[in-house]
């Protein structure tokens, strides 16, 4: 019965591998024949089919780019890099097509805050954890050398070995959290519509005085916080949002997308 249970497990894995390759094949086959809207539709079935990978939702970009829709090729070259921050290629569109934008954001977080998640976005959370798995296994390696080796030489290497393995294993778990808690967080958002008025308080202004300031298709926004408001008989969401460090104001939630 279990020999059954894991081949048609093992079936059932190679089928959808298979599935994947045809999409794909499909979807670049969309793309290079310039059918943009067919390719998206493509990808996005690849990632419903088997999920979501960096390199689909950078080729999603790449589509959504080509159809002059700059707002949700930031969106999905931000997700590639939520995926993988070391895809170079959605790091270079996404460059390309940030120095083309209307809104350019002053400084944003805080020096520290800003250094922590630069060093955390070298590797991926599961590449910090093997680095601390490798690590705590040569703290123990040099722990043995240290006890059980006569040599002087050779326990000194061992002592101070796994003094230094020991912070790599800290530094290892407290980036990789890090970068686990970046690449899941939802509280970064990318305007979609052409322009919108963001207003001092949770509502549309009703006059210049409540206008905070406009932003453009493709500014990125921190969440902060959201509210509910009742407008006759909807409800609609409003967003309190940080542009940069000088720029705080409510935005009206379908104007953006979260990452």
């Amino acid at each position: 019965m279990m020999k059954k249970i894991i081949l048609l497990f093992i079936i059932n894995l190679v089928a959808v591998a298979i599935q994947a390759g045809e999409l794909t094949a499909k979807a670049d086959s969309a793309y290079a024949g310039k059918n943009y809207v067919e390719a998206v539709q493509l990808y996005q079935a690849e990632i419903d089919s088997v999920g979501p990978t960096s390199a689909l939702y950078y080729n999603i970009g790449n589509c959504y780019y080509r159809m002059g829709s700059q707002g949700r090729a930031i969106l999905n070259y931000e997700r590639a890099l939520k995926m993988n921050p070391r895809n170079a290629d959605a790091i270079a569109n996404l460059d390309f097509i940030n120095s083309r934008l209307t809104d350019r954001p002053g400084e944003r977080g805080t020096f520290l805050d800003n250094l922590g998640n630069s060093i955390a976005s070298v590797m991926s959370a599961n590449l910090w954890a093997v680095v601390g798995v490798v690590a705590f296994a040569l703290v123990g390696i040099g722990i043995l050398l240290y006890f059980f080796v006569e040599n002087i030489a050779v326990r000194k290497i061992g002592f101070f070995g796994a003094g230094i393995m020991l912070v790599v294993v800290i530094v290892s778990i407290l980036f990789g959290l890090r970068a686990a808690s970046n690449a899941t967080a939802t509280n970064r958002a990318v305007v979609l519509v052409q322009s919108t008025i963001l207003s001092t308080v949770p509502r549309t202004p009703s006059s210049s005085a409540e206008e905070a300031m406009m932003l453009h298709e493709g500014a990125v926004v921190t969440i902060l916080d959201e509210v509910i408001v009742t407008s006759g008989d909807k409800e609609i969401i409003w967003l309190d949002v940080e542009f940069d460090n000088n720029h705080r104001a409510w935005i009206d939630a379908s104007a953006v997308e979260r990452i």
